[in-house]
């Protein structure tokens, strides 16, 4: 039985938001849980310092192949990260790369995966990088692309956004639940409810309004305005910027919202965004 539950997502679609309501939820606490500390009671798997168990190196001179081949020894070193099961953000597809599966499937005890509209998410992820959206776009249609390889994080395939849904949401397994970020805005006590339950427990109400509450957009936001936020790259100006769902109707250019849905028409059609 494996123990590592992967939380995952294509980047930008909610993933942090998703461990601050959990240590919300989970730690119970009267006060919104400090957001730079989700390591307490979540682990990532790209922190280049954990391989160095396995490869004194700096990360950045790490090939994929190296990082393969200690993908999944460094998974079952994060299985001892907590007495029960593992929270393990991750922004991979489910895919195997140089034979190795980006998810080791003998410690995998299930996965949450939260899916985004890549219109917002282009907007989002290119604020993010500090780059133009249109290179954004371009790295979401690449069904190769691959993001860190350097000091701080070792290689992550991210795919084209298509094939990342593809890949986590179309497998039909029972031990992945699904959901979508714009669900989550509009009926957050449903959405994060059955997170709850799909951890085999029955939701306390006032608990879960509480662990909502505490990890709203704004709260997250004022507590990085108060304290900065770690996980915040150098070139970001603001990790938790907008959050707010819809806003490619406005700020993306026809040909850009056009190149999108050109690129991922059929899988956003199937994950229930229209397109126009």
């Amino acid at each position: 039985m494996g123990k590592l539950i992967w939380l995952a997502s294509y980047p930008k679609s909610g993933n942090t938001w998703l461990r601050a309501f959990l240590h919300n939820y989970l730690r119970n606490r009267r006060e919104p849980y400090d957001i730079n500390r989700l390591l307490d009671f979540t682990a990532t798997e790209n922190d280049a310092g954990l391989y160095k168990a396995y490869d004194p190196r700096p990360a950045s001179q790490f090939s994929f192949a190296d990082v393969q081949r200690m993908r999944s020894l460094l998974h079952r070193d994060l299985t001892q990260s907590f007495p029960g099961s593992v929270f393990v953000k991750t922004h991979n597809a489910a895919l195997s790369v140089e034979g190795v599966p980006l998810q080791t499937p003998d410690v995998t005890a299930g996965s949450i995966y939260i899916v985004r509209d890549p219109r917002d998410i282009a907007i989002s992820y290119a604020h993010h990088l500090g780059v133009p959206i249109d290179r954004v776009i371009s790295l979401m249609g690449d069904p190769a692309a691959t993001v860190g390889g350097d000091d701080a994080h070792v290689f992550e395939r991210l795919s084209s956004w298509s094939l990342h849904v593809q890949s986590w949401a179309g497998r039909r397994d029972p031990r992945c639940l699904l959901l979508r970020y714009e669900d989550m805005q509009i009926d957050p006590l449903r959405s994060f409810g059955r997170v709850i339950a799909f951890l085999g427990t029955t939701p306390d109400p006032d608990r879960l309004a509480q662990a909502i509450r505490f990890s709203a957009f704004d709260q997250l936001r004022d507590q990085e305005q108060s304290n900065g936020f770690i996980e915040r790259p150098a070139q970001s100006q603001q990790f938790f910027r907008s959050g707010r769902s819809g806003q490619w109707r406005d700020l993306l250019t026809p040909a850009q919202r056009a190149q999108i849905e050109a690129d991922h028409g059929a899988e956003m059609r199937r994950c229930g965004y229209a397109l126009k």
